[in-house]
């Protein structure tokens, strides 16, 4: 019988990301989190003579969400470029699983042709103790797991 050992389990604090930028890779050290999703499109299949609705997959969407500390000028400069001159960037982005204490091993995820959907511009918070972060939302048109955890 198979059982879950504790220390398998993953620690989102142990990896790193990476974004693509115009040539450069920026490790994104000022993340504090980061989340990419895939949602695929299904189509409703009714048949005669079946009383429950099929769904048959017709594709898929990639979006994701990264908050970080408000510490870059890199995502807010991505964004004034466009509004400048009407040309918008698409970067890819690596995210690693690096946990060293599970047996899972590393996972790597490449985001393909990500694209910034908002941008904090500016951001005081008088109220709060906390260091100011910001949420910066985006999507991807295609993705690639370049290395996958170890199957148990």
């Amino acid at each position: 019988m198979k059982t879950l050992n504790a220390p398998d389990t993953i620690s989102g604090k142990a990896g790193r990301a990476y974004a693509k930028i115009n040539g450069n890779n920026e490790e994104l050290f000022y993340a504090k989190a980061v989340e990419a999703t895939v949602e695929k499109a299904k189509s409703e299949v009714k048949a005669i003579g079946k009383r429950m609705t099929g769904h048959k997959t017709t594709g898929a969407s990639g979006s994701g969400s990264m908050t970080l500390y408000y510490i870059t000028p890199l995502f807010r400069q991505m964004v004034k470029k466009w509004k400048d001159t009407g040309i918008d960037e698409y970067f890819d982005m690596v995210i690693e699983n690096d946990d060293q204490e599970s047996s899972a091993g590393k996972q790597s995820t490449l985001l393909m042709f990500c694209n910034l959907d908002s941008v904090i511009l500016a951001k005081l918070d008088g109220d709060s103790d906390d260091p100011l972060d910001e949420d910066v939302d985006f999507t991807f048109e295609d993705f690639d797991i370049l290395t996958p955890f170890t199957s148990f």
